[in-house]
């Protein structure tokens, strides 16, 4: 028994009559994966009509054994005196094969159905990484002093995005995933898609991180054509494919970094430009001075600490005027020394006599500089140098202006 194109006129207006039974599958839209048809008697009569819809499968099982399949849309005659006919358009040699081997153990004495299976794209599939995932990313390489080389920078990503698939291999599909079931549909399947996805994504990203990418980490959602071409090249989606369902679109539509990696990152980027490096040093040197002058008894410590590293830093011109800057700014002050004058030389002096006796006007002798009796001062015999005419200290050897010896 097999399938015989009919004229698809034949369908139409009052020769849809002369079908004894009339099977089709009207409508499946994108969330049905397979629906399973036959008569009210679970018997197909021989030149009934089957009707395949484009981006449909028909696949006609007798007792549970395949009888005859096609992918081609048209109008068909179930032909009980043919041979199988296999119209199956690209999945001629899928179906041959399964016509030969394929079977569920039997069943009922005389039970025959088709199953209409969706061929399209099944779009809309939403997928994400629930924990960060590593990537090499090449657009911040670190380099090695000693070999000379670079390797790129080790961070956790976090991906979201949407993929589509298909149904590549009707008979796997049937077998190993739909079996018998009345209607299959695509939220079946999600869950045991979902761990497989991640781990063909993961094959993408470790690919995409590769030394032949080099893809900068944050430009991996306009990687599609790439991560397509990848994909069909390396056969990533390889164990979807043993249930005969293969992966068609990838598109990344989110890429963010966990927060390790982000710090990872801008410490990269300060380091390597010298602009962002001086500002980052002016901001840390102005918070450790404000810590350290609102501590009043650490200040002192803080701030022989911020010098010994600016000493430390090779003379570093930007340490040096931000901690000079800071420190005068600071709200604890060093004592300013004042400036030092220069003494005169003291002139020198000639000792007393301890029997120098005065007589005061009173008639009191006297050898302290006031009088014992009346208080009045001693009066001092004035004395003018020779040379120069400066007053000399009664007393007083040498001139105090220009050393001339006093007789």
């Amino acid at each position: 028994m097999g399938l015989i194109k009919a004229a698809a006129e034949a369908i139409g207006g009052t020769f849809k009559d002369q079908w004894k039974d009339f099977i089709e599958c009207e409508n499946m839209p994108n969330d049905v994966l397979m629906v399973k048809k036959t008569t009210e008697t679970g018997v197909i009569s021989n030149k009934s009509a089957i009707i395949v819809s484009p981006g449909q499968c028909a696949i006609i099982l007798d007792n549970g054994k395949v009888v005859d399949a096609t992918a081609e849309e048209g109008v068909y005659t179930f032909d009980e005196s043919s041979s199988p006919s296999f119209f199956a358009g690209q999945f001629g040699a899928v179906f041959k094969e399964m016509w030969e081997r394929f079977t569920y153990g039997g069943g009922v004495a005389k039970r025959q159905e088709v199953y209409f299976l969706n061929l399209k794209e099944i779009i809309d599939n939403k997928f994400g990484t629930p924990n960060p995932i590593p990537f090499q990313d090449w657009s911040h390489p670190i380099q090695n002093q000693m070999t000379g080389t670079a390797t790129p920078m080790r961070v956790q990503i976090k991906c979201f995005g949407t993929y589509t698939f298909k149904i590549c291999d009707p008979a796997l599909f049937l077998q190993e995933i739909a079996g018998t079931a009345e209607t299959y549909r695509k939220e079946q399947l999600t869950e045991q898609l979902r761990s497989e996805v991640l781990a063909t994504f993961q094959n993408v990203t470790n690919e995409l991180g590769t030394s032949e990418y080099k893809v900068p980490v944050l430009e991996m959602p306009s990687q599609t054509d790439e991560i397509k071409e990848m994909m069909d090249k390396k056969v990533f989606d390889e164990p979807m494919r043993r249930r005969g369902i293969a992966i068609v679109g990838f598109a990344v539509e989110s890429v963010t970094l966990d927060e390790e990696s982000e710090k990872k990152i801008d410490q990269y980027e300060v380091g390597i430009n010298q602009f962002m490096q001086q500002g980052t040093i002016v901001s840390s040197y102005g918070r450790a001075m404000e810590k350290a002058a609102e501590n009043a008894n650490g200040a002192a410590t803080g701030f022989m600490g911020i010098g010994m590293m600016n000493s430390m830093g090779g003379g570093n011109d930007v340490m040096g005027s931000v901690f000079s800057q800071n420190t005068e700014n600071s709200k604890v002050k060093e004592p300013i020394e004042p400036e030092k004058k220069e003494e005169p030389t003291p002139e020198p002096v000639a000792p007393k006599a301890e029997n120098d006796v005065w007589t005061c006007d009173c008639g009191q002798e006297n050898k302290s500089k006031f009088c014992i009796r009346c208080g009045k001062p001693r009066k001092e015999k004035a004395a003018f140098c020779p040379n120069c005419g400066k007053k000399i200290p009664e007393g007083s050897a040498f001139c105090g202006e220009c050393g001339t010896k006093i007789e």
